[in-house]
């Protein structure tokens, strides 16, 4: 059965949080990313187990062989454990007797050390190189390394060792020892051992654990440490220099071989990077390398299925330390079991071969197709290329190549996502901002519209009495002494119910509901006649700047002169001590802006909001109503235009004074809805 139909790894899709780490940490590049989920391209996949160190949401799942594992043991069959060399930099809080116990308390009936096996393939490594000193080779220890070479570098699979891994070489020397019903269960920290493209199946390996798996049968079974003795100990065969083979470069030591810098021919590399570069690098014209003693790890103590969160220099040193006590703990007739061994066992066929499975990368994205996927991402110029690798890919072409390819989404770019946010944050800010004016001025119209019914029904009922009230005093002051008392008083009465009269007027103007008789009307001629009829102070300046192209639009002259009267009013009236009144007119195709600006005292920003509110004024007694905005605002909006306002009456923050900026529309169809006004800001 293919690998892929029994998938190795997998990735739990709701666990992942797309961060790419593990897009970025694959070497083989075998995860797709489509449509933000994320999956393991199964024939690509190499076994390296890098995904799993890197996934902080623990979002990859490794086949489990635990039940395999289970129904082995309970079959009744004899069946072998075979302990990898690594185990000490994973058993931290475990002597190594009492975790040999602790594997037979599962059901094994023998515990072995691979570290054997690894002596064999040393010896195998040394007469290859003895038998031939120019021989060139890629060592094969690493079965994540020989998945690499057989998938994405077949060319170079003449130059593996062809020599089988430590696990397949204990393997076959047990089943020598023990007969060929024995069953086998390998324990490591190797992910890519469960696959070995092939080799655990065809060296009969039954099944394969990783340390995490281990743990998990101890806790399925209720075994803890302290109910085993520590005095338990490995089955024979014993492992030797085998036991370093965890390490970076343990093989040559193991086998006798002097890696010598200044020769080269001997070379250790280790860990993602550096073995991938190694192995493309591998020229075999030039090269002066016999022999790549490669690791897709940083040493097997560092192999992705470790739970062990020691740092990488504790781990080492547990591995080293328990090599050394351990050759210097063995018996003399142990030590010549394990120096007799190769002789003991020369007929052990160790060899294996090697089946190619190339899983080419496409090339066929053109440049044009490149260029356009670059540009879908915001990458318009070279200087866009950022290369930041957050995507998980080296440069931005390679993304580029890989979306061509459906192996990840433009939308992977988080620079690009980042941009798009942001603009996608100002789009929502003005909108925001475009439905806060909305809202006021919807509040603002119906607050408008209730107080302009009860100022209606007031002024209505009010209007009566009062004109009575002044016919009858106008007629008592035709008849009374001239000079007298009685004079003074009904002058007072005339004038304050005169006042009233403008006040119920005011009244009913803000509550008007009339149409907007529009015609075709000359603002700069209104500006002027507006100006023409109004009496300034002395010490009040007027200047007028006239840049209308069409100074025609379709309005309502007579209430727009009151628009203007009021603004103009307002402005000589906030500059008792003298000042400057200036009036901008502009226009463009399909508006008009009148702009009017005093350099009086300014309104202070606590009132901005409350300017265009019936009956508010800031004004002294007897200076105004606090109606003449609020009708100015309510002939604004029925012509469907805006009005806003922006003062200054802070001296510290620079020139004070008011402007009043009049939009209008210079045509609007009949029963159009226009813009909501823009209201005091």
């Amino acid at each position: 059965m293919p690998s892929w139909e029994n998938p190795l790894i997998t990735i739990i899709g709701e666990k992942c949080r797309m961060c790419y780490a593990c897009v970025r940490e694959c070497p083989a590049k075998a995860i797709r990313v489509v449509e933000g989920q994320a999956s393991v391209i199964q024939p690509r996949c190499i076994a390296c187990g890098n995904c799993l160190r890197v996934c902080a949401q623990n979002a990859k799942e490794v086949r489990d062989d635990t039940e395999r594992a289970f129904s082995l043991l309970e079959t009744g069959a004899p069946v072998a454990a075979m302990l990898a060399p690594s185990f000490p930099a994973e058993f931290a809080d475990l002597t190594p007797g009492r975790l040999v116990a602790m594997i037979r308390g599962l059901g094994f009936t023998w515990v072995h050390e691979v570290a054997f096996g690894a002596d064999l393939v040393a010896h195998m490594y040394r007469k290859l190189v003895e038998e031939d000193p120019e021989r060139r080779m890629i060592a094969t220890a690493c079965p994540a390394v020989v998945n690499y070479v057989c998938k994405y570098q077949p060319q170079l699979m003449a130059y593996l060792a062809p020599v089988v891994s430590p696990m397949v070489a204990l393997a076959r020397a047990l089943r020598h020892d023990l007969g060929d019903d024995l069953r086998v269960v390998f324990i490591g920290p190797c992910v890519a051992k469960k696959g070995s493209h092939g080799e655990s199946a065809q060296a009969g390996v039954d099944a394969v654990l990783t340390f995490a798996e281990l743990r998990e049968m101890f806790r399925r079974r209720d075994l803890e440490p302290e109910s085993f003795t520590e005095d338990d100990r490995f089955d024979p065969p014993y492992g030797g220099f085998g036991n370093v083979f965890p390490i970076s470069g343990g093989l040559l030591q193991a086998a006798g071989l002097q890696q010598d810098l200044l020769s080269g021919e001997m070379i250790v590399a280790e860990g993602r990077d550096e073995f991938i570069d190694t192995i493309n690098e591998f020229d075999l014209a030039h090269a002066d390398a016999r022999l790549l003693d490669v690791l897709a790890c940083h040493g097997c103590y560092a192999g992705p299925a470790m739970t062990n969160k020691e740092t990488m220099l504790q781990r080492r040193t547990r591995v080293s330390n328990y090599a050394k006590n351990r050759l210097a703990g063995l018996a003399e007739e142990q030590f010549e079991a394990i120096r007799s061994a190769p002789e003991q066992y020369k007929d052990l066929n160790l060899y294996r071969a090697y089946v190619a499975d190339y899983q080419p990368v496409a090339q066929s994205a053109t440049s044009n197709d490149i260029e356009k996927i670059l540009e879908h991402m915001g990458k318009h110029r070279t200087e866009d290329l950022l290369n930041c690798g957050a995507c998980g890919y080296d440069t931005c072409i390679d993304h580029a190549r890989a979306v061509y390819e459906g192996l990840a989404d433009s939308d992977m770019c988080l620079p690009h996502t980042i941009e798009q946010l942001r603009e996608a944050y100002d789009e929502l800010e003005v909108s925001h901002r475009s439905l806060e004016e909305a809202q006021e001025a919807l509040e603002r119209s119906t607050k408008l519209a209730s107080m302009g019914q009860l100022a209606a029904g007031i002024a209505h009922e009010v209007n009566n009495p009062l004109s009575t009230l002044l016919l009858h005093a106008n007629l008592l002051l035709e008849e009374c002494d001239r000079g007298s008392q009685t004079q003074d008083d009904l002058e007072t009465i005339v004038d304050q119910a005169n006042r009233c009269k403008r006040i119920i007027s005011g009244l009913l103007n803000f509550a008007r509901q009339s149409r907007v008789n529009r015609e075709p009307t000359d603002i700069g001629k209104l500006v002027q006649k507006v100006l023409h009829t109004t009496a300034f102070a002395e010490d009040i300046e007027v200047r007028v700047r006239n840049e209308f192209k069409d100074p025609v639009a379709d309005i309502d002259g007579d209430q727009i002169v009151q628009v203007l009267a009021n603004l103009i009013n307002n402005a000589q009236q906030a500059m008792p001590d003298g000042g400057r009144l200036s009036i901008s007119l502009r226009d463009t195709p399909d508006e008009v802006t009148v702009r009017v600006s005093d350099t009086g005292e300014g309104v202070p920003e606590e009132n901005m909001d409350r300017l265009f509110d019936p009956f508010f004024t800031t004004k002294q007694v007897g200076m105004g109503t606090g109606l003449g905005l609020a009708v100015t605002h309510g002939i604004v909006k029925m012509h469907k235009g805006q009005i806003a306002v922006e003062s200054n009456a802070d001296h510290n923050a620079g020139p004070t004074g008011t402007t009043f900026t009049l939009i209008l529309p210079r045509h609007i169809e009949e029963g159009a809805s226009g813009p909501f006004e823009a209201g005091a800001k």
